[in-house]
């Protein structure tokens, strides 16, 4: 279930107000105050991180923290304290944590569009805690890098996806591995879901470039397990909370969503295909020219939801021929078949046909911008 959030609030610290969002059935609270997101845990909490402050496999953990950073900064080193981990120990401190018993997450989404998502199964309770926002840096493993690191700097930190995971049960370091394997392929699966663009290629983004996480266990629990992956139950809740948390969050931080997806416009960006380059193409079309009508016409194109579903199938065939599993060719025989209905479906009269626009030396992408801008600029007409 989505945990409700506690809007009361119940202390204070340097007049920033701290208000309880979530307390786990075992313990564990979360709490938002100014710019930050705080875990406090129990006794005999073990922690597996990718934080600079106390990162990899740690024991008796007493909190974990999610913080945004203040603002955009060129380098790592402008960070108050000079570093990251420096920057971290502060920020553990201004949060009345210890940092040699904390581990901190770096962000640049807003703390008040976090999400917490608790699933349960007899008496194993899973919650996942997620910031997301991927618009200015989403991108697909194996895509161009932005830096080639030598001198310890890091990148400013742009989206991010930051995911704390609290597992109410005793795992053995190597099982907190795979509960990290099978968080990360969630929220894949959580991008792959919303169709969300990588910013660096053509291709369907599985994170961010500074993603970050958590995994908190317990010690003292009586339950014990030693499976994190997708055959088991504690997979399976990881994978649900994880993938809910992510796009609920993505839909706070970013308004990425099913809905706002809905659009021919929006699906065609990830090619770099925008409206500058339909009126381009529109302008040297039979037909009015007056760009203001065009755009106006083209963007209610865009949300038809039939124009939606004949763009996103098209679009799978050019990735599947990017991916080698169809041939060229033959995708741009489907392509054709597809864009030659498009008249039909949006009840033009019969008579207007697109044959003449469709041409073999162009792309299948030149080919439907060129087909869908006729349309834009004869649907009125036809009606």
């Amino acid at each position: 279930m989505n945990a409700e959030i506690n809007e009361s609030p119940t202390s204070s610290s340097d007049e920033r107000e701290r208000r309880l969002l979530f307390e786990t059935s075992a313990g564990e609270r979360v709490w938002v105050e100014d710019m930050s997101i705080l875990v406090s845990l129990p006794p005999g909490r073990c922690a597996l991180t990718t934080s600079w402050s106390n990162g990899g496999f740690q024991r008796n953990v007493d909190a974990i923290f999610n913080h945004k950073i203040p603002h955009k900064m060129s380098d790592s080193h402008e960070l108050e304290g000079g570093s990251i981990p420096a920057y971290l120990e502060i920020v553990a401190h201004r949060l009345g944590v210890d940092p040699s018993r904390s581990c901190g997450l770096l962000t640049a989404a807003n703390m008040r569009n976090v999400s917490i998502v608790t699933h349960s199964f007899r008496g194993l309770e899973v919650t996942a805690i997620v910031t997301a926002g991927i618009e200015v840096n989403g991108g697909r493993a194996g895509d161009p890098a932005s830096y080639y690191q030598e001198d310890a700097r890091c990148e400013p930190i742009g989206g991010t996806i930051n995911t704390i995971l609290l597992i109410g049960a005793n795992l053995p370091s190597y099982a907190m591995t795979r509960a990290i394997m099978t968080a990360t392929e969630a929220k894949a699966a959580a991008l792959q879901q919303l169709m969300a663009p990588s910013k660096y290629s053509s291709g369907i983004a599985t994170g961010s470039g500074t993603d970050m996480i958590a995994v908190v266990t317990d010690t003292t629990s009586s339950l014990s397990l030693t499976d994190a992956g997708k055959h088991s139950k504690l997979g399976e809740l990881i994978g649900k909370c994880v993938i809910e948390a992510t796009q609920e969050s993505l839909d706070r931080q970013s308004e990425l969503s099913p809905l706002s997806q809905r659009d021919m416009l929006v699906r065609l960006e990830r090619f770099g295909i925008d409206e500058a380059r339909y009126w381009k193409v529109a302008s040297t079309l039979d037909g009015e020219n007056r760009k203001a009508r065009f755009l106006t016409d083209l963007r209610e194109l865009s949300r038809i939801p039939s124009i939606v579903a004949a763009g996103v199938s098209l679009l799978h065939l050019v990735d599947e021929i990017g991916w080698g599993m169809i041939p060229e060719n033959a995708g741009k025989h489907a392509a054709f078949g597809l864009m030659r209905q498009l008249p039909r479906i949006l009840d033009m009269p019969q008579e207007m046909s697109v044959d003449e626009l469709l041409s073999e030396r162009e792309s299948i992408l030149d080919n439907w911008v060129k087909v869908t801008a006729w349309i834009t600029k004869n649907r009125s007409r036809a009606e």
